[in-house]
């Protein structure tokens, strides 16, 4: 079904042409651009505002006041703290900007990856002391010819998939689903087949945390998850953090259950400086930080044009949510 944008609210902070281009793609729409942080002038604006195009996350707010909304974009990805219940029941709509800089995270992982492997850490306290320690990797491995295993086959884990092709390694993948097997995933995992992800963990020499949080793979990793994998595997997340059991990854990285973690993520952040984390010399850890892809504004209004049109056409919608995306755990609020 077609439909027409009469009043947009929109709240990021771009100008100029980046703006311009949002504002063409939303026409013949009245456009209120204003400041995340102005109630007043939001209030005003929800009061006709039948699309909301959000800096940020769904505000209490947007929920009460804006009775019209039909569409609601965030412009970033992870969405967990906007995916609410009340959302869906109301039919509304929810998009975000998922896959702009989903490269680079993919670099994000292979550098947590190898910072693993190669021993980063050590590497640097020998430089500083001047040591030449040639045989420091008596008894390591690369990655060439090891089973990398996927969990989140969207923008990210499809280019964590395409990259450990190229370093040569075998790729397993779960999800809940996905259409088709492409030459860079040499088995794939289905949620919705009656897969679980636990042939993956007891397969995988490198476990890489792509997938969305939701309800339903809130902690996924957890004790049991660490039991299956081989003492040998590394953890790496570029996710987020609560998909993570931190507990139970303490414990595995502790007691030797695996060998190694790299995260980017963690379930509260910043990570508190008392979090036992800090102190393992087989975790890696980076301040949910990555270089910008070039032009990463350019890619988030081109999933704006994008579902703008598809929103008017009736035609599919990149990044919409769906009910099981619901995140209602503690940890979030």
């Amino acid at each position: 079904m077609k439909n027409i944008i009469k009043a947009a609210l929109v709240t990021i902070p771009y100008t100029g042409k980046y703006l311009k281009e949002i504002e063409n793609s939303l026409a013949p729409a009245k456009i209120f651009h204003v400041p995340d942080n102005d109630e007043a002038a939001i209030s005003k604006a929800l009061q006709e505002a039948d699309v909301a195009m959000l800096g940020g996350d769904i505000s209490l707010q947007i929920l009460e006041e804006g009775k019209h909304l039909r569409w609601i974009h965030c412009n970033h990805a992870g969405l967990a703290l906007s995916a609410r219940p009340e959302i869906f029941e109301r039919n509304i709509i929810l998009t975000g900007a998922s896959g702009r800089s989903s490269p680079v995270l993919a670099e994000h992982a292979f550098f947590l990856l190898l910072s693993l492997i190669y021993d980063s850490p050590t590497l640097m306290v020998n430089q500083q002391r001047h040591v030449w320690d040639g045989g420091m990797y008596a008894n390591r491995r690369g990655i060439f010819n090891k089973t990398i295993g996927i969990v989140g086959m969207g923008y990210i884990g499809k280019e964590i998939a395409v990259r450990a092709k190229a370093f040569g390694m075998k790729v397993l993948a779960y999800d809940k689903s996905f259409n088709g097997t492409p030459d860079y995933i040499d088995s794939f995992f289905s949620g919705d087949a009656g897969d679980s992800i636990d042939g993956l963990l007891k397969e995988s020499d490198v476990v890489a945390l792509a997938i969305r949080l939701n309800n339903e793979t809130y902690r996924m990793i957890d004790k049991r998850a660490f039991s299956l994998m081989k003492p040998t595997a590394y953890l790496i997340n570029i996710s987020r953090g609560a998909v993570v059991d931190e507990n139970a990854l303490y414990e595995a990285l502790r007691d030797g259950v695996i060998a190694g973690a790299g995260s980017d993520v963690f379930e509260v952040e910043p990570l508190q400086a008392d979090s036992p984390l800090w102190g393992l010399s087989n975790m890696i850890i980076t301040p949910h930080c990555t270089p910008e892809v070039p032009d990463m504004p350019g890619n988030c209004v081109q999933i704006i044009k994008h579902n703008a049109h598809a929103y008017k056409e009736g035609l599919p919608m990149l990044n919409k949510l769906e009910l099981r995306d619901v995140y209602t755990k503690e940890a979030i609020k």
